[in-house]
């Protein structure tokens, strides 16, 4: 069997138990491992209490650095097929070095979502806006993330809603997206904790994640109290690694309100809650704090940006809401009708089983990239806009980096 190399670049080290991103990645890795990839992992960052153990997966890492053309070289001799780039962000800091270094690599974007998607939002949300795609395709950052895009032989689209507004606006090639969200395995309702098993409310979310810091305000000044008033003995546990000071300020155990902090295992203390509350304002992707209630059986109340690009229309795992009141009423009917509470976790169960379907999701990224590989240089004809860009940044890109090492250097 031939030799078959992946590399993956990452922004930082990918932190399974503390992100929905270092999931993703990992479920890339299990894939393309079992494909028979042998799986190198590089970044720029240093290792930290959560990332992931190499070890445990059998991939091997690399330290790399910013503006160094010993990359370049450390690339070329490691020669590998597929190069998996985990944000455009990354892919702006080693695309140009990798296309120079290995011209016939497959270059793969995993945008993991689509960070100006998220940051538009946010910024309408602070200035009490709408917000408008018409503004979010005028951004600088919308720019930078589309030019990534065409830059790449394929992206990876996380959410069927950013898939489809990458084709209706920008209007981008689908020969250049493919549609990839969580790739799980399949539940079994037999195998979850019952209604009388259960206590309480959870929230998940990790605290360098702006969406999630938000979200536990609100969720603390406007809708607990609702909740606390109809429940008065009512308990929710805010978990999450990297909490700032601001949230762990917010403990209340006489409200009911506690802040946990990081917990190992998720899955286990979202399948110990009742019910999961995900008031998210602003965001962008799929949520893995909402796949996971999917997983583990348990209801959700979340705002129309929390399911967006979860369910294609499937009925959801509870309630979609964006009222504070509205929200407290859900969560509390939820909590206390056990046949509203079974019938929501079978709607969650069926959009695990139904679309995140990891056996098939795998199968399709792989046939995707085998076409790719195929004809490689067919499908970069076909993406001239790609070439532009590929041309012109490229150029900007390398002698900046180049500029900025010879700097380095001079000084050292």
């Amino acid at each position: 069997m031939p030799e078959k190399k992946l590399l993956i670049i990452g922004h930082t080290w990918p932190e399974p138990t503390t992100t929905a991103a270092g999931q993703r990645t990992m479920q890339l890795v299990k894939c393309l491992g079992e494909a028979g990839f042998e799986i190198i992992v590089a970044s720029t960052a240093a290792f930290a209490e959560f990332s992931f153990k190499p070890e445990l997966y059998g991939v091997a890492v690399k330290s790399i650095r910013l503006n160094d053309s010993g990359f370049d070289r450390w690339v070329e001799g490691l020669a590998p097929q597929v190069v998996f780039f985990d944000r455009f962000i990354t892919e702006e800091q080693f695309g140009w070095r990798v296309a120079e270094a290995i011209p016939g690599a497959l270059r793969i974007l995993d945008t993991q979502d689509l960070h100006s998607l998220r940051i538009c939002r946010e910024e309408a949300l602070a200035a009490r806006e709408e917000f408008s795609t018409s503004r979010w395709l005028q951004h600088e950052c919308t720019l930078r993330e589309l030019a990534s895009i065409y830059r790449s032989d394929c992206s990876l689209i996380i959410s069927e809603f950013e898939y489809q507004l990458l084709l209706d606006l920008p209007k981008i090639s689908p020969v250049l997206l493919h549609y990839l969200p969580f790739m799980l395995p399949r539940v079994d309702e037999a195998n979850i904790r019952s209604f009388k098993d259960r206590e309480g409310f959870v929230y998940l979310g990790n605290g360098r994640h702006r969406p999630n810091i938000d979200a536990i305000h609100w969720l603390k000044s406007e809708i607990w109290p609702g909740i606390r008033n109809q429940l008065p003995e009512a308990r929710l546990q805010v978990y999450g690694a990297y909490l700032p000071p601001d949230v762990l300020k917010l403990h209340r155990p006489e409200d009911g309100f506690y802040i946990m902090g990081w917990v190992e295992d998720s899955l286990a203390a979202i399948g110990r809650a009742k019910v999961q509350l995900a008031p998210l304002r602003f965001g962008a992707g799929i949520k893995g704090k909402l796949t996971e209630s999917m997983q583990s059986g348990t209801p959700s109340v979340t705002t129309g940006i929390g399911a967006e690009g979860m369910h294609n229309n499937l009925p959801w795992n509870g309630v979609i809401t964006g009222d504070a009141k509205d929200f407290a009423d859900a969560a509390v009917r939820l909590y206390s009708d056990e046949n509203v509470w079974y019938e929501a976790r079978r709607h969650g169960i069926a959009i695990i089983n139904q679309i995140y379907q990891g056996e098939k999701l795998g199968k399709a990224l792989l046939e995707k990239i085998a076409r790719m590989q195929q004809d490689l240089e067919a499908h970069r004809t076909g993406n001239v806009i790609g070439a532009m860009l590929r041309h012109q940044s490229m150029a900007g890109t390398k002698y900046m980096g180049k500029w900025i090492e010879a700097k380095q250097n001079s000084a050292s």
